[in-house]
């Protein structure tokens, strides 16, 4: 269990003051100045060292994303990008970062700006935030006004600018080469790969995109120190993790925890329990909507990391936990997953455009039972061929939950078509 002393996010609930002078009073802009003095090449090697994979989902070393940056400009500028379109089912951790916690994201985009030697960033937020939005705008206002953005930012010399753009709900847009389409005025839809976008990005320029809780964590890391960070977890599993637990449980939150903590403890110290006691659970998704659901008698032992959770065929993801007890219907639960991926496919490729809608029908037909049992496996040859086979992983997260679904809970799916088949017989 993560000791007080370790928080990253210590107004994480609101319960501070959330602009500038309640930053200064928890520490930070502290020392900035001195982060900055570093330099570029010492930035990243720390952010390495500490073990920060990002915290979007993906869970690549931010430190080696940050490295592929050009180190000598061509004569185009550099841009940071920071993914605030929180579209995922169940994940609501970095809203409430930036709601009440927006001046660590705003000095972590200095960071992290500095290291990649980009001129600008820009927080690409989702457009129903519109309360964080304004905060995140306030909050850089006080910034500029108190010199710690701007031309001489922190009087080290960096000029460095923050824009906040705000989108349109389009969840696609949470994908990093359609949130810069997006960003440029076009249709979001992902970009093929390559060029990446650390060669050509944000107006065919270099670009880094992090999601909130990876760039927001940067300044505390630098300041504490990497050994620290990397002191929390297990390896290859390092810091600390917001986590945000939902659904059938007595108490649903946000809260902040050790990277590798056991769910169940999580669950049960956190969140009050599953309702009902947790032999009452039925499964859990542990990383958002887009990962794959695993039943209880995985959640009894498993750690909340990428590896772990990996082994289990399933992923961290966004950490979101989303408990399921013994009254879901858990073939309708997926099924409404599917729809959801159905509707927000941008369509560019045919796998994804036609097959997600096929596999929303299909589970609607498990639902009531009306399928045979040679569709589920029709149904899983769909979704393989989805899978993989497209530009950006919004495929993966349609086909996912059901591969899920079918590995756990196939003997359920196959009684409601028995079931289904006998009355129909009578």
């Amino acid at each position: 269990m993560l000791r007080d002393e370790d928080r990253i996010f210590t107004n994480l609930y609101g319960m501070k003051d959330w602009t500038l002078q309640g930053a200064l009073s928890r520490g930070d802009w502290d020392g900035t100045a001195s982060i900055l003095k570093l330099g570029q090449e010492e930035i990243i090697e720390r952010v390495k060292k500490s073990g920060l994979r990002g915290r979007g989902g993906a869970g690549f070393s931010t430190g080696l994303k940050w490295s592929f940056m050009p180190k000598q400009s061509d004569g185009r500028p550099s841009y940071l990008v920071v993914n605030a379109d929180e579209g995922e089912p169940g994940t609501c951790k970095d809203r409430d970062m930036m709601r009440h916690d927006p001046h660590k994201l705003i000095e972590g985009c200095l960071i992290a700006g500095f290291a990649i030697r980009a001129v600008a960033a820009y927080i690409y937020i989702r457009g129903e935030f519109v309360e964080e939005a304004n905060r995140l705008e306030h909050a850089i206002r006080e910034t500029y006004e108190a010199g710690y953005l701007g031309k001489n930012a922190c009087k080290s010399g960096f000029g460095f600018d923050v824009y906040v753009h705000r989108g349109a709900g389009a969840y696609i847009c949470g994908e990093e080469t359609a949130l810069i389409e997006s960003l440029e005025g076009k249709k979001g839809q992902p970009r093929l790969k390559p060029p990446f976008p650390a060669m050509a990005g944000l107006y065919g320029c270099p670009t880094t995109v992090n999601n909130v809780e990876s760039i927001a964590v940067v300044p505390t890391i630098l300041r504490r120190g990497p050994e620290w960070f990397a002191g929390i977890g297990r390896e290859n599993n390092t810091g600390t993790k917001v986590f945000c637990i939902s659904g059938h449980v007595n108490h649903p939150c946000n809260v902040e925890e050790a990277m590798s903590i056991p769910l169940k403890e999580l669950i049960e110290k956190h969140a009050g329990g599953v309702r009902g006691g947790w032999d009452n659970l039925l499964a859990v998704i542990p990383g958002g909507s887009s990962v794959p659901v695993i039943p209880k008698s995985i959640c009894d032992t498993v750690l909340m990391d990428f590896d772990a959770l990996r082994e289990v065929k399933s992923g961290l993801g966004t950490a979101a936990v989303i408990v399921m007890d013994k009254s879901t219907d858990i073939v309708k639960a997926i099924a409404r997953l599917s729809q959801f991926y159905k509707h927000e496919s941008c369509g560019q490729c045919t796998p994804c455009r036609e097959g997600t809608g096929w596999l929303w029908r299909l589970m609607e037909r498990m639902v009531t039972g009306e399928a045979d049992r040679a569709e589920i496996d029709r149904m899983l040859d769909i979704a393989g061929r989805i899978e993989g086979h497209t530009i950006c992983a919004l495929g993966d997260a349609a086909a996912w939950p059901v591969q899920g679904l079918v590995r756990h809970f196939r003997p359920e799916i196959e009684r409601r078509i028995d079931e289904f088949s006998r009355k129909r017989a009578a």
